[in-house]
């Protein structure tokens, strides 16, 4: 009984079947229309994500300053309210130094640009891109070396000539360091608590003035140039003690600044003890990636070490990275094995050879620096405030450049020298304000090159001075096409390739052409203009 019933169910199934079992034209029609439809559905929901893209990133690019703006308003104004509602609550009988708005730069707890940036894949892929470059230049060495001299060679001889006699710097460093921590402190102290017990306060001020000034020249002055020139450091020792000279000068000047005014202003009640700074804060003070003095900052709960691990080892990378750049890129072209004369087509060929090379030492410098160590020193110390520079790299004009590269030389320039020029003025004299400015940021960069060198050519306080002046005021705030940021790029290619064609042509045209004699005209005139490199 149930194989007749099997047999007809078979045959019910196959009845829209051809000979074979395969379905029937008639049948297949429907599925490829089908198929066709749902084809023709995700290309359209394709299309219609990439419209809603395309949406997106045009909205938030037209909303992406305008936010920025009005977020950093509210921050402002918010801080601003919370100095305000501070000094209410504190009450007359509880003086104390609250910062105002209006008294200079406000510290706040934010993360570094590039740490928020290198979260996005798309940004990180380009620093997996820098890493590439660098393994590539490892292997290119390698390869050369192994060509060359028929062996593996992978010398880092010019990195130990770079920084060599680390002994006198280290010694030399700690002088500087116990005179900073001592100095500027015990005297501000001493002046401190004499100021308001004493009847001749203007001759007190003067003694502690003069003394503090004798001994900041003495010791951060002449003393570091003294070490740089006796010993013969080389280049990168000296770097190491100019900079720091020039660092502990702006420290002690901040701390000075902000504590004076404090002092006087702070009469202390009959019986009261002068309120002083403590030593903890002058002594973090020195140590924290500021140079804008407080006696707190913001600070983060707790330290990630592995966090300064990684920035340490990026900052070596950068070390090696330069050091394949000028071993690869520059020296080879500088060194004018062929003894070919000064002229206008080698300057010519040699100032877009530098112009790769110069980008790529400027990149490394500023991520090495400004964001490596300083982050590894905020890190370590826990300061919460990590705005160490802006979104240069988005400049549209050179006044927005060189207010976002180095954020925090720019406040110190800012607070101590454009806005008390502007007091002193009484307001009126902005232009020569902002030219002041220039001028003595031209002047401590091209003293800083001098010394590290060895020589004087002026390059540097020629592109501050004359050609950074002329670009502030006339690539301004007003240019915002992105055409005015393909100009700024171009420029600064063009400055760094003039940077380190002229400064390499002259190291060796000073090894080639030593001086001769001693007299003014001799030591300043450059002897790559007259060398002829023959031996």
């Amino acid at each position: 009984m149930a194989t007749p019933n099997t047999d007809n169910n078979v045959r019910h199934r196959n009845a829209s079947k051809g000979p074979s079992g395969i379905p029937s034209p008639a049948d297949s029609r429907p599925k490829r229309r089908g198929v066709a439809d749902a084809e023709l559905e995700a290309d359209g929901l394709i299309q219609w994500k990439r419209h809603i893209e395309q949406v997106k990133a045009e909205l938030l690019e037209q909303i992406q300053g305008p936010l920025n703006d009005l977020l950093d308003k509210a921050i402002t104004e918010s801080v601003h309210s919370y100095s305000k509602r501070s000094t209410a609550d504190m009450g007359v009988n509880k003086p104390t130094r609250v910062h105002r708005m209006e008294d200079g730069k406000v510290f706040m707890s934010r993360r570094s640009i590039l740490d928020e940036l290198f979260e996005i894949n798309h940004i990180r892929t380009i620093y997996h891109m820098f890493i590439a470059a660098l393994f590539l230049f490892i292997i290119s060495t390698l390869a050369v070396d192994y060509i060359d001299q028929g062996r593996l060679v992978l010398e880092f001889d010019l990195l130990f000539y770079a920084f060599g006699k680390l002994s006198t710097v280290l010694w030399a460093w700690l002088i500087m360091f116990s005179y900073t921590l001592a100095g500027p402190y015990h005297v501000l102290g001493l002046w401190g608590g004499c100021y308001h017990s004493s009847r001749f306060r203007g001759a007190l001020t003067a003694g502690a003035g003069l003394a503090l000034t004798a001994m900041q020249m003495c010791i951060l002055g002449l003393f570091p140039i003294y070490v740089v020139i006796q010993y013969q450091l080389p280049p990168a020792s000296r770097f190491i003690i100019i900079l720091e000279q020039i660092r502990f000068l702006m420290k002690t000047y901040s701390y000075v600044r902000e504590n004076i005014p404090a002092i006087i202003n702070h009469k202390p009640k009959q019986g009261e003890t002068p309120r002083l700074p403590t030593f903890s804060s002058y002594l973090y003070f020195l140590f924290c990636p500021t140079l804008i003095y407080r006696e707190s900052y913001p600070r983060n709960p707790y330290i990630r070490w592995n966090y300064v691990a990684v920035t340490f080892a990026q900052i070596l990378g950068c070390l090696f990275y330069g050091y394949f750049i000028l071993v690869r890129l520059c020296i080879p072209v500088f060194m004018n094995e062929s003894n070919q004369p000064f002229s206008t087509r080698t300057l010519v060929l040699a100032l877009f050879h530098a112009t790769l090379p110069g980008m790529l030492i400027l990149l490394l410098a500023f991520f090495a620096f400004l964001h490596c160590w300083l982050n590894a020193f905020a890190e370590m110390l826990r300061f919460a405030d990590r705005m160490f520079y802006k979104d240069w790299w988005n400049s549209t004009s050179f006044a927005n450049y060189y207010r976002t590269w180095n954020v925090v030389v720019h406040d110190w320039l800012y607070y101590y020298g454009y806005r008390d020029f502007l007091w002193l003025s009484n307001r009126r004299f902005r232009s020569a304000a902002m030219l002041s400015v220039f001028i003595v940021s031209a002047v401590v960069h091209e003293y800083v090159f001098t010394l590290c060198f060895g020589f004087f050519y002026p390059v540097m306080f020629c592109l501050f001075a004359v050609i950074g002046v002329v670009f502030n005021f006339t690539l301004n705030d007003k240019r915002k096409s992105p055409m005015w940021n393909i100009i700024m790029w171009t420029c600064l290619f063009i400055g760094q390739g003039v940077q380190v064609c002229l400064y390499c042509q002259e190291w060796y045209a000073q090894i080639h052409c030593p001086r001769t004699g001693r007299s003014f005209w001799e030591l300043v005139t450059p002897r790559s203009w007259s060398c002829s490199y023959q031996r």
